[in-house]
């Protein structure tokens, strides 16, 4: 079991999906990207939706929840939709909790394979599916994703962010700063507007929940960013400034969608920042 002070962590696998690798990699071509992660027939790439759970007494924390299970069968195939292994629900009944026990959901942003597991249908009905729970989002991101804009519509769905914003469940908070003892938030532009990062730290152990400023070891380098990202210069100065603590203070990466890697050490090799000792969150 991986521990960092008080905090017990686990992986919560929440399933599997898929998105052009062409967007996922920007202006870095094919040849190149397809030689880390490869694409199926229609061009996409195998994702996960991996969220990090983290208990510590009668607390329990979530850190994103994946894309839900509300989606009709369109969305499903656009995406490649694989929850038949792994869903939020069994993962979280695998280590003995329910949706019921969590106590904190942080939610590094409103894009929908980030939040979608936030809410649920009953009876057709939309409802939080975290019904015990706050939900700390950046009071900028959620402002961001109210007014809406073109470039991000199809990730902003109203069907994840409704239900919440009327439930009372919503904490927004501002900047970067110890959410809990230990457990820091970090603000990040490059992506979308405040994105959170979350870095779980105590005794001199960091690990840095990388969410989409890193969202898979192949993004390491400086120019490997998402054709997604609506400033991507911002990426490059967050990513280089972030790499470069992580190397001098040996953070532990947690990767939310890399297909193959979770978690690893990152050093400086020749070319740039790049992983070491990828291993499973159980082995911290």
């Amino acid at each position: 079991m991986a521990s960092i002070g008080p905090y017990e962590l686990y992986t919560i696998e929440t399933g599997r999906f898929g998105l052009d690798g062409g967007a996922m990699f920007g202006i870095v071509p094919k040849p190149l990207w397809q030689k880390q992660i490869a694409p199926d027939e229609l061009n996409r790439i195998p994702l996960n939706a991996r969220c990090l759970l983290i208990e510590s007494g009668s607390q329990l924390i979530l850190v994103d929840n994946g894309i839900g299970d509300k989606y009709d069968e369109k969305f499903a195939s656009i995406y490649s939709l694989d929850n038949d292994s792994e869903d939020l629900t069994r993962s979280l009944f695998a280590l003995g909790f329910s949706k019921d026990d969590v106590t904190d959901v942080i939610l590094t942003h409103l894009h929908f394979d980030h939040c979608g597991g936030s809410t649920q249908r009953v009876n057709g009905r939309l409802e939080v599916a975290f019904k015990n729970a706050t939900f700390h989002v950046q009071k900028a991101h959620w402002e961001w994703a109210e007014i809406g804009n073109a470039r991000e519509k199809a990730s902003f769905l109203p069907d994840n962010l409704l239900p919440l914003a009327s439930s009372g469940q919503l904490n927004l908070i501002e900047g970067r700063f110890d959410l809990f003892p230990g457990i820091e938030v970090i603000p990040v532009d490059g992506h979308t507007r405040a994105m959170q990062l979350v870095r779980v730290h105590a005794g001199g152990q960091s690990l840095l929940y990388t969410a989409d400023l890193l969202p898979t070891h192949a993004h390491l380098l400086p120019a490997w960013n998402m054709g997604y990202d609506l400033w991507p210069l911002t990426t490059i100065d967050e990513k280089a400034r972030l790499l470069d603590q992580a190397i001098r203070e040996n953070w532990q990466l947690f990767f939310e969608h890399d297909p193959v890697v979770s978690l690893s050490s990152v050093i400086l090799g020749p070319r740039g920042p790049e992983i070491a000792h990828p291993r499973p969150l159980e082995d911290l």
